[in-house]
């Protein structure tokens, strides 16, 4: 596999850089020590706070 920039750590600076770096044409990929089942089923701040919107 060949990329332009590989990010360590899917948490949410490494998404947001991923997405940052996307949308200006840039090939990434990112790395995550953890599953895909572990990442998805993980509770986020957007889960925690739907009450203050």
């Amino acid at each position: 596999m060949r990329t332009q920039v590989c990010i360590i750590g899917g948490g949410p600076s490494g998404l947001l850089l991923g997405q940052l770096l996307h949308r200006q044409g840039i090939d990434t990929v990112i790395l995550e020590r953890k599953t895909r089942d572990y990442v998805l089923g993980r509770i986020r701040a957007g889960i925690l706070e739907t009450g203050t919107a």
